[in-house]
């Protein structure tokens, strides 16, 4: 499902009503008729209703609400948080037809005791066009709104949300559901916006669909992925399902290079072959049945260098359809030469992560070598390297800051996390919705590097293996949460419920979002 800026639906409504003759009038009444809908099928026993509206068209939205909710039968009181004389255009008329059918509207003046206990309360304060800090008056009532002890339904954001940034700009209403029209918009999509925002209903206010074809953004729900991992047939060998190559592990980190082949293997690769310094191959062939193992030349650290080179290009000439390389090689110098000569001379996509994102974080203009796609998978720690900023900037602006590196170094991001943030070379951003806290210990990220490079194997283009890869693997996390709880996970149980994960998509509602028209 598209998302989009406050920018791109500013621009959306506007062709909606100026090329496409489409009155605003309408649009306000189809989104006020819908969030009047949302509020009677979840709150049925709601009698008495507090709408909470602003001076511009939110507040209008809120007028038809109160409307629709009183032709139903509910007490409504709404309260006028600004001046009503401000009030023009759509707004207005809504406002004079809620007063003419004898709608009960409060003019607070800052007087926050006129309020009357409701069931259910509607902030139509402030819409997606807010862009400076809430102060006064209205930051009182937001806080007293979030004081109240009684569901909240917000109007396409919760009123004080930066709809970009998802950071609240100053306070914030925090939502137990947030109808919002046209598109999810991207502060509600991300942290921490999306824990102001609850439970998201999307409203089709009826703007031209094809409107959104061009947007740039995307939140992978289960529509998303559905249909990436193409099927199985019969008459098929493990040959079909293509041959990744990992180059992972040192001293203390053999584990690392044995998660990366699990979760490959997980995800469905037909032949994984992990290459290790010499002295661990006795250890990964311990560690791993299925997986073949490659001992390579050695440092005297007994870490990869230049003379693991000429054997570790050979493997990858015979036969391989992609590499993995980083988890836990280490950062020593000689390891950094090997990682570079890698990235110049292999011909195959290659997925980057771990130890090896700090080497190439060293001179990151080293990727512009490369004769093949690459997708790095940093955590934000990895990406604060990368993109020489601290890890506080790239957490307050993460899709900018993947995107840029994208676009500049022509890669692949996945940028792990809360909503993992996937960005491409070609300027897309997908924003995943499925994992949870239990996923956070370590290991994740290498079962993630095998199942990422496994899918790209399997002959996947690199940003449809991105998108399925971290959806599948946080499902997994999620199915493994569900019968557990998410104390105590770890990256194997991820690993082993990949394939329940991946037969579990396609049954799937969408399971983050909930469309209404």
């Amino acid at each position: 499902m598209k998302i989009a800026t406050r920018e791109i639906v500013r621009e959306i409504d506007r062709l909606t009503i100026q090329k496409y003759g489409i009155p605003g009038l309408i649009l306000m009444e189809n989104a006020g008729r819908a969030t009047a809908d949302v509020l009677l099928d979840n709150f049925a026993y709601a009698q008495k209703v507090a709408i909470f509206a602003g001076g511009g068209n939110n507040g209008g939205d809120g007028f038809v609400i109160a409307r629709h909710l009183i032709s139903e039968g509910l007490d409504v009181d709404t309260y006028i948080v600004s001046d009503p004389k401000k009030y023009k255009g759509d707004a207005l008329i809504n406002y004079k037809a809620l007063k003419n059918l004898g709608g009960n509207i409060v003019e607070l003046k800052d007087n926050l005791r006129k309020y009357k206990q409701a069931d259910v309360i509607v902030d139509a304060i402030f819409g997606t066009g807010l862009d400076r800090e809430v102060t006064g008056f209205y930051k009182k009532v937001i806080d007293f709104i979030n004081t109240q002890g009684v569901p909240t339904i917000a109007v396409d954001i919760p009123s004080g949300l930066d709809s970009n940034s998802g950071y609240p700009l100053g306070t914030a209403v925090l939502a137990d559901i947030t109808v919002t029209f046209v598109l999810p918009k991207l502060g509600i999509s991300i942290y921490p916006g999306v824990e102001f925002a609850g439970e998201i209903y999307v409203a089709d206010i009826t703007t031209p669909k094809f409107l959104e074809d061009e947007i740039p953004y995307e939140l992978l729900t289960s529509e998303s992925v559905d249909g990436i991992l193409a099927p199985r047939y019969e008459d098929t060998n493990k040959g079909t399902y293509g041959h990744l190559f990992i180059l992972a592990g040192s001293p203390g980190k053999s584990g690392a290079a044995a998660l990366a082949a699990l979760g490959a293997q997980k995800s469905g690769t037909g032949l994984v072959t992990v290459g290790v310094p010499k002295s661990l191959n006795p250890i990964m062939e311990q560690k791993t049945t299925e997986a073949m193992t490659e001992p390579l030349p050695e440092t005297d650290l007994e870490t990869f260098g230049p003379a693991s080179l000429q054997r570790a290009m050979k493997i990858a000439g015979e036969k391989k359809t992609a590499i993995a390389i980083g988890p836990g090689i280490s950062t020593t110098n000689e390891t950094r030469e090997f990682l570079y000569e890698i990235i110049r001379n292999s011909e195959l996509p290659m997925v980057i992560d771990a130890d090896a994102l700090t080497l190439v974080a060293d001179n990151p203009e080293i990727l512009m070598e490369a004769k093949a796609p690459i997708v790095l998978t940093p955590h934000p720690g990895e990406m604060s390297r990368l993109a020489k900023i601290s890890t506080v900037e790239v957490q307050a602006n993460r899709i900018n800051v993947a995107l840029d590196f994208s676009t500049k170094f022509n890669v692949y991001i996945v940028l792990k996390g809360a909503r993992t943030v996937i960005s491409t070379p070609d300027g897309e951003v997908f924003i995943n919705t499925t994992g949870n806290p239990g996923m956070a210990s370590g290991g994740m990220g290498d079962i993630l590097t095998g199942i990422i490079g496994g899918f790209i194997a399997q002959q996947m283009d690199p940003v449809e293996a991105c998108k399925l890869g971290v959806f599948v693997h946080g499902l997994a996390g999620d199915l493994v949460a569900e019968q557990n709880g998410e104390a105590g996970i770890i990256a194997s149980d991820v690993a082993n419920s990949l394939p329940n994960a991946i037969r579990e998509i396609p049954k799937m509602d969408n399971h983050i979002i909930t469309r209404i028209r």
